[in-house]
């Protein structure tokens, strides 16, 4: 993106501070024509025949331009759909699983399929797997609506979830500041052995106390034998 002197072309076709359409202007006449509105030349279109300038401060232009990529990410991802498949006979730590996956989707603002299917002789009790679909519509409450009620479609019950607004959505209780306890590390009392002076002292062990029948690699110490 070109600015104001850094505009290579002879001649621009620029558009006006209020949106509209000027014409096409050699360049130093666009740059003074920028200069007295008191803002900046800027270059939009490098690959038109002539390049497209806009008259507008730099500073509010990239605003712009950044606003807009954010409001393109956000549907973009709205418009993502991502499938979770569920089962009548699944455990409840399973479930916890695949309701947690379900509400990182929807705070990415994308959009959740739910699949609950049936296999052989399950289809005989599918107010099991309703009542499986209304838990997890119930845990996912607080991040996404049902676009609809769940319905039986030959052997699979569907639904699809979409994200609340986010001022209305609850926070993903696995967010930010989510860590996990690290493990003990022996490590300095290892270090701490290494680095023991070799010229010191070493201390003796009385007779009575040492070591008897083979010392601390005896791999029979210890054994009673009657």
């Amino acid at each position: 993106m070109r600015v104001n002197g850094k505009i290579r072309a002879r001649e621009v076709r620029v558009i006006g501070p209020d949106g509209k359409q000027l014409g096409v202007f050699p360049l130093n006449d666009a740059l003074n024509l920028a200069r007295q509105h008191g803002v900046d030349l800027v270059e939009i279109s490098a690959n038109a025949v002539p390049p497209v300038c806009r008259i507008i401060e730099i500073g509010k232009f990239r605003y712009e331009l950044a606003k807009k990529e954010k409001e393109s990410r956000k549907h973009q991802h709205a418009s993502t759909v991502k499938e979770v498949q569920l089962s009548p006979r699944i455990d409840p730590h399973d479930l916890g699983i695949k309701v947690q996956h379900a509400i990182n989707f929807l705070c990415e603002d994308m959009k959740v399929k739910v699949a609950l299917k049936f296999k052989g002789r399950e289809m005989a009790h599918t107010e099991i797997g309703f009542e499986v679909i209304n838990k997890f519509i119930a845990d996912i409450a607080p991040f996404g609506h049902p676009d609809f009620t769940p319905k039986l479609v030959g052997r699979a019950i569907n639904l699809m979830i979409s994200p609340l607004p986010r001022a209305k959505r609850a926070k993903n209780p696995r967010g930010e500041g989510h860590m996990e306890p690290e493990p003990e590390n022996s490590a300095p009392e290892k270090n701490h052995e290494a680095h023991t002076d070799p010229r010191a002292p070493k201390a003796k062990v009385p007779i009575n106390d040492a070591p008897t029948s083979g010392g601390l690699n005896n791999p029979f110490a210890g054994l009673d034998i009657k």
